[in-house]
Order: structure tokens, then sequence, then C-alpha cells
């Protein structure tokens, strides 16, 4: 055999030899892509907590805790078909744990379910998704909902028991929205004259509850009614808008996650109450039960309760409380904890602002 025939003999056998190692190297690689990955999956960017607040502190948490870990992160943009593609992928790339606000919570019970056979732990965050769920980290929705009920009987105080009052719930395909709207009407119910108004917005879509608003507004009057209750603060800007557009002033609104356009409402007085619910300790819960469940650690410690779903009861839960926000307090709640700048808050408000102690 000469010389260049053994060349060709050996580099034939090599590539023959490399070649399975090859598919076997990629085999390895991709079972093990999700040992050190955390998929997070949130539903929306419309509301600016979840970009701005829970995503940074969850992948900050989960750097702090585990060095090697990468958070593998999509937004949904509202798209039950977007946020499926994303669960899939994960899954297809290996990924173990999957922290997960869901769109549709009904919507993802097949996805979840199907991942769990295949040894996915999937935390329902915020929202508690239908399927086999592994952990649920959220606030007590329905004791928010009695927080801005209450609040709601503060607003009108000693003509409570009069008062006409329109209620903007929130979407129908969040399982939040019914735990709010327990709550409020477990308050208002018995205590306020009657509820004139009411109806589920889709999406809690700011425009939607502007058209509802303006549509009450046609149909009873400037006078027709004594307060507004909004399931969220997206929802009260657009109420407010309506409001606004109308001259109706003095109208208490309330809503719910105490973003900036909503504080900014409170100092100028067309917005009553908002509710704060600090987003930090509810994230970097998450974060540590998906690392801990990740490497296979207990999360007793981190989870107090318990939650249940369609499918599974007895699910790992953490609920947290929230609190009211009104301009009386506004200072001493959202501004000392660094959820607002002051500088941000009072831009245009500089007088309204001062007469808070806010400058």
């Amino acid at each position: 055999m000469n010389a260049i025939m053994r060349r060709a003999l050996t580099g034939a056998v090599a590539l023959s030899l490399a070649a399975p190692l090859a598919a076997c190297g990629k085999e390895q690689q991709d079972a093990g892509a999700g040992k050190d990955a955390i998929g997070l999956l949130l539903p929306e960017n419309k509301a600016d907590r979840y970009e701005k607040f829970d995503r940074r502190i969850i992948t900050s948490r989960i750097a702090s805790l585990c060095l090697e870990c990468k958070v593998d992160y999509g937004n949904a943009e509202q798209q039950v078909d977007t946020q499926k593609r994303q669960f899939d992928a994960l899954v297809k790339k290996g990924v173990k744990v999957i922290i997960l606000d869901p769109v549709d919570s009904q919507a993802v019970k097949s996805w979840v379910s199907s991942a769990a056979k295949k040894g996915v732990q999937v935390i329902a965050y915020d929202r508690l998704a239908e399927g086999d769920v592994a952990a649920y980290v959220s606030y007590d929705n329905e004791k928010i909902g009695q927080l801005q009920g209450k609040a709601m009987l503060t607003a009108l105080g000693s003509g409570a028991a009069s008062a006409d009052v329109v209620m903007m719930n929130g979407s129908p395909t969040d399982p939040n929205a019914p735990a709010y709207k327990k709550g409020a009407h477990s308050v208002l119910d018995g205590k306020i004259h009657k509820i004139i108004f009411e109806k589920d917005i889709p999406d809690w879509s700011a425009a939607t509850a502007k058209q509802k608003m303006t549509d009450v507004i046609n149909a009873h009057g400037a006078q027709g009614f004594d307060a507004v209750y909004s399931a969220n603060d997206g929802m009260a800007g657009g109420i407010a808008a309506a409001l606004k557009s109308a001259n109706i002033k003095d109208v208490p609104v309330g809503g719910q996650d105490a973003e900036l356009p909503a504080l900014q409402r409170l100092v100028a007085g067309t917005q009553y109450f908002t509710i704060y619910k600090d987003v930090r300790p509810e994230a970097e819960t998450a974060a540590e039960i998906a690392f801990r469940l990740l490497r296979g650690k207990s999360i007793n410690s981190l989870t107090t309760t318990t939650a249940g779903n369609s499918t599974k009861s007895g699910i790992p839960a953490r609920l947290f409380d929230a609190r009211v926000v009104t301009r009386k307090n506004l200072k001493d709640t959202v501004v000392r904890d660094g959820v607002v700048r002051t500088d941000l808050l009072c831009a245009d408000l500089a007088d309204a602002c001062k007469s808070l102690g806010m400058e």
C-alpha cells in the first residue's frame, strides 16, 4: 500500500469514527442543555412591572444563587400561541424548571401536564396555571379584592350606603381576576346602594375600559354614579380619561399595581387608591424555588401554604400580602420603598407633590 493510499484510508477511518462521536457529543449536549437553565415566561409587556421589575429581579436573584445558571426568557406579548411556542422550545432544549406566568391559565393545562411527565417542574408565577404545577408564588388575590373594596368604602365615606358603583373587572382568562372580583364583592355587597354596571374586561384593556366607561356616562349621565372600581391601574387610566373627557370630577376611582401613571393620578387627585404589591419578595421567592427545584433541594421553608387548581390539590404555595396606597400614605409606602423616584413622580406635579411633603 503506497503512502497516498495509506493517507486516504487513514482519513476515511478517522471520518467514519468522528461521525458517531460527533453525534454522540450532540446528544450529550442536548441531554444536558437544561442542567443549569431555568425558563422564565412572562405574559405581556403592556404593564410596566414585567420587564422593569419581575424579569430583572428574578434574573438577578438566580444569578446570585447560581453563577453557572442561565435564565432562558420569553415574553408572550399577550399571545397564547406565542407562549406555547416559547414553552415547547424550553422543553425541547431540555430545560427542567420553568417559571410560568400564563397568558391564559386554562390554555396551558395540557402543556404543563405533558411537560411534568417529562420531568419538567413548572412554577406558576403570579397567576395559578392549570395542570400539574410543582409550586405557586403569588399574592392572596381574594384579600387584594377585599382591600380594594374597603378602600372604595373609605373613599365613599358616609355616602356609601346610597352610592351607585361601576365595576370594571379583570380579564376572564386571568385566574386572578375572579378572586379580585370575589373579594371586592364580599366587602361592597350590602354596604353600597347598588352596582349599576359591571363588566369583565378582556386582556385588561385600558381602551376597552375607557369605551365602557364612556358608555356608562352616556347611559346614566354625569351624576348617575358615585365611584368606579377598576381591577387594575391600566384600566383605571382608561376610566380616568373617559371621566376627564366628560368633565367629571371628584368621582373616586380605584385600581391596583402602583404603576407610575396611577401614582401620578393619586398625586393629581384623579385616582383615589391603588394596591401596592411589592414585586421583590414574590420574584425573589420564585427565583429561589426555581433554583432549589433545579438542584433537587426542598422548598418546604419557602412555601408556607398550599393551593389547588382543577388538576391538582396541595400545590406548595407562597402567597404575599399587599397594601392600599392613597395620597395620604404614598410618601411612606412606594416612595419610601424606592418603587418610584420622586423626580419622576412629581414631573409636572410640583405643587401637588409639595403639598404632600414630596419635593
